[in-house]
């Protein structure tokens, strides 16, 4: 019973006798937590006590640091706290008083770069985000990607009512949608890996804005993702696109540089073929949306394409090859309503065009795919494109979990 009485809430005691900063004869008081791996709990020192501490989610989770086994969760890692926190760590006791807040509160949040051009933000790949071969999936790779571009417009001070859109976009009722996304992945991220994304945008013509994403290893600066994207601007009402308005405009100017993740003559741009039930070798039909699939903007989030369009690929595609490339051309919205069908073709067999030209580089993004596929994933009842596809495959090499 006795230690029944002095185990407690962790974010009760954390709120009370920490992050009120409450002085005791003077001197602020603060906690030290020790982690240990071979339990689910951390024993946390006061000055007169010692209390086992069981894990729960904080009042204020901007003011609480969250570690399994010294990882890092949701974009901060227990070693990284004494840069954080002012160096007051030591060894492996994580040290919070007050004033830590503010900059614990920016790190889980991602920060801006070079001059607030880019922001930059870390995350750690969680087991239910990594496919059969314990690597991370390409829905993986594009969620993070929407989750730091959102991240970005929210952290600049611009961000209105609407999901991504600005202040003058929310006025006007209007939202951001994406036309057109390539992405080119070097290597997935295992379980466990760290990945730092930075992101930043420019103008896409009169009335577009570019947007794009690098993906490095967190560890060592090894960019393994490199990704570009169109959007322009829809009325959230009437769902027409609309130009640009000039106060919006002025709001994302500032903001824009010239810069581009994938070099101009290496970015996908040629046009994708549609497919017909006559041209398509396989088909996939009865895909139905759920309720969890829809988005704040009140269509299918258009992440949940890509489980779609691979439906439709050849099993032992899945099994035995990566995929290295990912061209998207958006044509449409999708309603939970709909019934989808998913159509795969062959473009072309490359294995012994990319044996010839292997030996010029050993960068895999500049290698020549093993296979390439053609996608289209359209309205089963009057056959309306929703999004057409490309994809180039290579084979896989054997990963190592970590």
């Amino acid at each position: 019973m006795a230690s029944m009485a002095t185990r407690i809430n962790a974010t009760q005691y954390l709120s009370r006798h920490i992050f009120n900063a409450e002085k005791d004869d003077g001197v602020d008081m603060v906690a030290q937590m020790g982690f240990y791996p071979s339990r689910d709990r951390a024993m946390m020192t006061s000055k007169h006590r010692r209390f086992p501490v069981m894990a729960s989610s904080p009042v204020n989770p901007r003011s609480h640091v969250e570690t399994i086994n010294g990882n890092k969760i949701n974009g901060i890692h227990v070693e990284e706290a004494d840069s954080l926190l002012g160096n007051k760590s030591v060894g492996t006791q994580l040290v919070i008083d007050k004033g830590s807040d503010a900059s614990l509160h920016s790190c889980l949040h991602g920060k801006f770069v070079e001059d607030r051009f880019v922001y930059r933000q870390t995350f750690v790949i969680r087991s239910y985000e990594i496919g059969p071969d314990k690597t991370a999936t390409m829905e993986t790779l594009m969620n993070l990607l929407q989750e730091t571009a959102l991240n970005h417009v929210t952290g600049s001070g611009l961000a209105g009512n609407g999901f991504g859109a600005t202040r003058e976009m929310s006025l006007r009722k209007l939202i951001w949608v994406v036309t057109r996304v390539h992405i080119q992945v070097e290597r997935y991220s295992c379980w466990g890996d760290v990945v730092e994304i930075d992101t930043w945008v420019d103008a896409a013509g009169k009335n577009g804005m570019r947007r794009d994403w690098i993906i490095r290893d967190f560890h060592t600066q090894e960019i393994i993702t490199r990704a570009t994207s169109t959007w322009v601007i829809m009325n959230r009402e009437t769902r027409r696109l609309s130009k640009i308005p000039d106060q919006v405009r002025q709001e994302v100017e500032p903001f824009y540089l010239n810069r581009a993740a994938i070099a101009t003559e290496k970015i996908d741009k040629e046009k994708i073929d549609k497919l017909t039930d006559g041209t398509a070798g396989r088909i996939r039909s009865g895909l139905a949306p759920r309720w969890s699939d829809m988005d704040a903007n009140q269509h299918v989030n258009n992440v949940k394409y890509i489980g779609w369009i691979l439906e439709s690929v050849p099993l032992k595609v899945l099994e035995e090859y990566d995929m290295t490339s990912m061209t998207l051309e958006f044509r449409r919205e999708c309603r939970q309503s709909n019934l989808l069908e998913s159509l795969t073709s062959t473009t072309t067999s490359l294995a012994h065009e990319h044996h010839c030209n292997n030996s010029n580089s050993n960068n895999s993004i500049n290698r020549r795919p093993d296979l390439q596929y053609t996608h289209l994933l359209r309205m089963q009842a009057d056959k309306a494109e929703i999004v057409r596809a490309r994809t180039e495959w290579r084979g896989k090499q054997k990963h190592i979990l970590h």
